[in-house]
């Protein structure tokens, strides 16, 4: 008999019903890779048990989408929750959507969501009769998807979403390096509320564990200066980091309903496979050392673009 994938699907994702696995599957595409690859790639994600996978058009135009329909065409259509994104908030909703299911070619999505829908003035006109909220409300009426949401890189714009109950899912940035009203106001109110969690940026687009401006983008420069033997050359200094662990470990202590991480690679793959498999929950003084590291960590690597002020 085959082996039982690592990870089960732990509890309801909000009020949808649907049980979640801890840990999502995000940040898919790369046109340098070609689509049997990066099918192959989601699949192995897919394999070891995990079941929330995100997507958006503009995800290397549409190149994610494609690459997320043909892996879950591979699978049994209701074990898995496809999340996809409506990337213009100032066009009607319904062609967006037709023109993503048909990328995806899937006869629905799990959810829809406004992505990055992070201001306040737009977020007020969407909500308007007949506006974006409404629009996606007729969607799910005529089943081209089950749930609608946000994403959203403002506390202010999840608060309101929130309130106004037009989300059943929200997506938000929630680790180390965050806005801390992630934290203290949007997760425990989108609980209050029945709303499921989806966070991103546990490793900060990968400033936190690494030496780039975010996602994979090489700095501009490095600080130079002393070496590990205590002398003093040419020789780049590494800045500082955290590990795949630290961040993990981290997030999953806040209890988001799912983690959803960037798992393009197979590397990825195992480096966080691994971390969830070992989390325990941490300490206060342990969450407060990683907390404190973080701001070393981010810093000299560029605005942090997911916090209403990008420097905090």
């Amino acid at each position: 008999m085959p082996e039982p994938a690592p990870f089960a699907p732990r509890r309801a994702l909000g009020g949808t019903g649907f049980v979640a696995t801890v840990l999502g599957i995000g940040d898919l595409a790369d046109r340098n890779v070609p689509i049997e690859t990066c099918v192959a790639t989601v699949c192995r994600a897919l394999d070891a048990g995990l079941n929330v996978i995100d997507t958006a058009p503009n995800y290397e135009d549409g190149y994610s989408e494609q690459i997320v329909g043909r892996a879950v065409s591979a699978v049994r259509r209701d074990a898995v929750f496809v999340i996809d994104k409506i990337d213009h908030h100032d066009r009607p909703v319904g062609p967006q959507i037709d023109e993503s299911l048909g990328r995806l070619q899937l006869d629905f999505t799990d959810a829809f969501v406004f992505h990055n829908l992070s201001s306040l003035e737009v977020f007020n006109r969407l909500c308007q009769p007949g506006g974006g909220f409404d629009q996606i409300a007729d969607a799910v009426k005529s089943g081209k998807c089950r749930f609608r949401g946000i994403s959203s890189h403002n506390p202010d714009v999840l608060r309101a979403a929130l309130e106004a109950g037009v989300c059943d899912v929200v997506m938000f940035p929630l680790g180390p390096f965050v806005d801390s009203r992630y934290v203290t106001e949007t997760l425990p109110l989108a609980r209050a509320r029945g709303v499921g969690t989806v966070c991103f940026k546990t490793f900060g687009a990968g400033k936190l564990v690494g030496d780039t401006t975010g996602y994979n983008q090489p700095l501009k420069s490095r600080p130079r200066g002393k070496v590990s033997s205590g002398g003093t050359d040419d020789t780049e200094a590494v800045l500082p980091r955290l590990t795949v662990s630290e961040c993990l470990h981290y997030t999953l202590t806040l209890d988001p309903d799912v983690a959803l991480l960037g798992l393009s690679y197979p590397n990825e793959q195992d480096a966080a496979f691994a971390a969830a498999s070992s989390f325990r929950p941490l300490t206060a003084d342990q969450m407060n050392d990683i907390q404190h590291r973080a701001k070393d960590a981010r810093r000299d690597k560029g605005p942090c673009w997911w916090n209403p002020n990008p420097e905090m």
